[in-house]
């Protein structure tokens, strides 16, 4: 694998998946952030799964050579995040795919990594309704009301928001068994779907105004 890309692009990224990066993984592998290079569509994927909640990006690249890796999400976070902003950011596997070499104006990094076979596959929703929000009226729901639900893992279902959708409205509720916000908002749909209510997880919440718009159920 050989790719060239932007590093505020990379950096962004990876800030947006390592919130699924598990931080006491009962497996190594659930530590990194596997990384998909493909020269067919020039786009370099980023893939965070701590087997409860899975966040996937991808960002426009240069890829010489197509591949995959998985590497220790925090350093390479760390590492990324010092690198300067107008310099690209080449990443390069040696024959092994589990020997990565990092390269900018900054220098040079060498990091091992696991291969991506040993990495677990995102569950894929090969049914159901998908409904396509506004970005910013789902982040405004959740920002409203993930304040009242549970810390307590014993009590799942009240460690989520619950999302009520009809017609182009959007309702969002939570409780901890002591306080409850429920907050709706409208025009929250990009089109009218028929009635469809889910209740998603508390933490972490991955969204943000700039990525989050399509969620299938």
């Amino acid at each position: 694998m050989k790719v060239v890309c932007s590093q505020s692009e990379l950096n962004a990224a990876l800030q947006l998946v390592s919130r699924a990066v598990a931080t006491r993984p009962t497996h190594p592998v659930l530590a990194n952030v596997m990384l998909t290079a493909d020269a067919g569509t020039d786009r370099l994927s980023l893939t965070g799964f701590d087997l409860n909640l899975g966040i996937q990006t991808s960002l426009s690249a240069s890829v010489e050579t197509s591949g995959a890796i998985t590497l220790p999400a925090r350093l390479l976070g760390e590492i990324v995040s010092r690198l300067a902003s107008d310099s690209p950011v080449t990443l390069a596997s040696d024959e092994s795919g589990e020997q990565v070499q990092l390269t900018s104006l900054s220098g040079s990094y060498q990091m091992r990594g696991m291969s991506a076979d040993d990495f677990p596959e995102l569950p894929m929703v090969e049914s159901g309704m998908t409904l396509k929000l506004e970005a910013a009226a789902l982040v405004q729901a959740l920002k409203g009301t993930l304040f009242a639900s549970s810390g307590d893992e014993a009590k799942q279902l009240l460690t989520g928001v619950h999302l009520s959708f009809s017609d182009r409205n959007l309702e969002a509720a939570a409780t901890d068994g002591h306080r409850l916000a429920v907050l709706q908002v409208s025009d929250a749909l990009k089109w009218r779907p028929t009635r469809k209510r889910l209740t998603t997880p508390h933490s972490p919440s991955p969204c943000r105004p700039d990525r989050c718009g399509k969620w299938s159920v």
